[in-house]
């Protein structure tokens, strides 16, 4: 539950800071959910597909994004940074987690979905 507050803080912060750039909100809704493309990858197998997720939905992403825009300044970077930031921050909130590579479904936060009973 705490790392899904946490989450859930970072999904605030990432927002509230999104609006202080004063950047478009349609720019906010078209690349909220562009990291999860990185699902695609679970076609090449779980082992692949929890490397490439986990990729797109760890803090160091967008830490190294925030680096280079850093250095070369750019509105529209800063705003993907913080949608990005916002979009991981979201999905650690729901309890979807990194991906280990034994299956989709499990994750650093736990299991995702419910468990069929065995008979």
């Amino acid at each position: 539950m705490l790392l899904r507050l946490e989450g859930l803080a970072v999904l605030i912060a990432a927002v509230v800071s999104y609006r202080a750039l004063g950047t478009s909100w349609w720019l906010f809704a078209l690349v909220l959910l562009l990291p999860d493309v990185a699902l695609a990858a679970y076609t090449a197998g779980p082992r692949v597909g929890a490397s490439v997720y986990n990729a797109f939905h760890s803090y160091v992403a967008p830490a190294l994004l925030a680096a280079v825009v850093s250095v070369r300044p750019s509105p529209t970077g800063w705003a993907i940074c913080l949608i990005w930031i916002a979009h991981i921050g979201m999905d650690r909130a729901l309890g979807l987690g990194l991906k280990f590579p034994s299956a989709f479904r499990d994750t650093h936060l736990g299991t995702v979905g419910r468990i069929a009973p065995t008979a």
